[in-house]
């Protein structure tokens, strides 16, 4: 009797129709096209959340407009140019800060509901959460400046002398101040994680920033302690270069000098946030 001697027959594992068989996961555009997706969803599905964001930097636009304004008849303050037109930029790019803070606030939110929990059981990268999230809040940054901008011109009389190249360039560069200060706040995020801590830090931070500069008064019009403090911020420089550009000045290298700040901010941010979201 002859036995024949039979192979055991490979398993083959059927591939789901239109999926192929070594699927690892999507391309990383894909991934932030659709994370981006995802948290404006989130973000417009929230009414309350949209009329804070929208209403903030209005109110601070009217108060400051009329509180200061009699600063304009002063002798420390810029001949020839009207207090909304010297405000306007400030207000931009403090606006585009505050924007930066959301994208902390937002991520550790992102970090304690779980959501990031459930990233990381998917082939997602980390980076393209983070990205995803630093793009979110630059458009709404974005909208947040364009409703700024037109309430100005329509109610407040804001022509500047720069005119419309002059106030996008000033747009540009408080988002390019936005984006990379947001990097920065991901990558403070990612360590703290938790959102009410990183809020009131957040605020800590910006509130000195912002009052401490050349934002709403001349330096020269601040007491002597205060003009050394706002001569070594940051801010005012961004602020500087954001006016000069409305105001159809020579903002010389000012503007680039911002743009390499923000690109090493976001560059240095990134490298952190990436680490601490890995880790956590």
């Amino acid at each position: 009797m002859t036995v024949t001697d039979t192979q055991p027959t490979p398993l083959v594992t059927a591939a789901k129709p239109g999926v192929p068989r070594n699927w690892r996961g999507s391309g990383l555009v894909t991934q932030v096209r659709l994370l981006t997706a995802r948290s404006l969803r989130t973000l417009v599905t929230d009414p309350r959340s949209v009329m804070l964001a929208l209403l903030q930097p209005v109110i601070l636009l009217v108060l400051f407009s009329q509180v200061f304004k009699s600063l304009a008849s002063t002798s420390s303050f810029p001949a020839g140019v009207s207090y909304i037109d010297y405000l306007v930029p400030a207000i931009l790019v403090n606006t585009a800060m505050q924007s930066a803070l959301l994208s902390g606030v937002g991520l550790t939110t992102d970090m304690t509901n779980g959501v990031v929990a459930r990233f990381r059981a998917m082939p997602i990268s980390m980076g393209s959460v983070l990205t995803a999230r630093s793009i979110t809040d630059l458009i709404r940054a974005f909208v947040q400046l364009a409703l700024m901008i037109t309430l100005a011109v329509l109610l407040f009389g804001f022509a500047p002398a720069g005119g419309a190249p002059g106030v996008i360039a000033t747009v540009a560069l408080a988002l390019a101040v936005s984006w990379g200060l947001g990097w920065v706040f991901l990558a403070v995020a990612t360590w703290l994680r938790n959102a009410d801590l990183m809020q009131n830090i957040g605020f800590l931070v910006m509130f000195p920033l912002m009052f401490a500069s050349s934002a709403f008064v001349p330096i020269a019009a601040l007491p002597g302690w205060l003009q050394a403090v706002a001569q070594a911020n940051p801010l005012t420089y961004a602020i500087n270069a954001a006016r000069d550009l409305t105001l159809g000045r020579a903002a010389g290298s000012a503007p680039a000098v911002a743009a390499g700040l923000t690109l090493a901010l976001a560059a240095a941010g990134f490298a952190v946030a990436f680490e601490g979201i890995r880790r956590t």
